[in-house]
């Protein structure tokens, strides 16, 4: 399991992130807000450790960015200071899971990191999945959900998203997606079967900001928020 640590005291990340990769966790530390956004970007983690007081910005910022981009599917755990009763209100109001006072034993703070995956896990959040914005699209389910709404697609609409979202940040070409989705099946279509097929998925997801056409080209899926 994966663990990101938004903590900018470099002594109080690296105890925290030697003790637990002992327990068999692998733990990335993000020393700021944006750096925190850039590697969500990237990749989701198992859960998401956020110091509130952070370089550029409060931690309780990050964790409600983090809820508008992957819904309740990303489990956080909110640091604070003792006596800090606003920051655990308003950490809460912006979707924290839980929340640990500093300075805290590291055994507690394993166990209460333990108790959240396993509520995460038995409500069905298991992290898995591709995300761009608000949009998710769980491979195991088969399922595309924007926000908390769950987006009904077709086999193809489904494959076409697929594809954007496996690629983010690239560029894929109209011939790349025919191929991959059509003539790998011996279905050989004409191009205008992918526009169709693109039109409708654009309108199904709302047209997000995030599924860009490359006039000429292709298509591309990237985040903007």
């Amino acid at each position: 399991m994966e663990v990101y640590y938004a903590e900018d005291d470099k002594h109080i990340a690296g105890g925290v992130r030697t003790y637990l990769e002992t327990k068999g966790f692998q733990v990335t530390i993000l020393e700021s807000v944006s750096a925190s956004r850039q590697a969500l970007c990237k990749k989701q983690p198992s859960i998401m450790l956020i110091d509130w007081n952070l370089p550029d910005g409060s931690g309780d910022l990050l964790c409600s960015w983090i809820r508008r981009r992957f819904g309740d599917s990303l489990p956080v755990l909110f640091l604070t200071v003792k006596g800090e009763t606003e920051d655990i209100v308003r950490g809460f109001q912006n979707g924290a899971d839980d929340y640990v006072i500093k300075p805290f034993e590291l055994e507690v703070l394993y166990s209460r990191i333990m108790a959240i995956l396993r509520r995460s896990k038995s409500s069905g959040h298991n992290g898995d999945g591709l995300f761009c914005d608000g949009i998710h699209l769980d491979k195991d389910k088969l399922k595309v959900c924007r926000g908390e709404k769950e987006i009904v697609l077709s086999h193809m609409e489904y494959q076409v998203l697929l594809q954007l979202m496996e690629n983010k940040g690239k560029t894929v070409t109209r011939q790349k997606l025919l191929e991959k989705i059509w003539d790998v099946n011996g279905n050989y279509v004409n191009d205008n079967t992918l526009t169709v097929t693109m039109k409708r998925l654009r309108e199904k997801l709302g047209n997000p900001a995030c599924l860009k056409t490359i006039r000429s080209f292709g298509y591309r899926m990237e985040d903007t928020l």
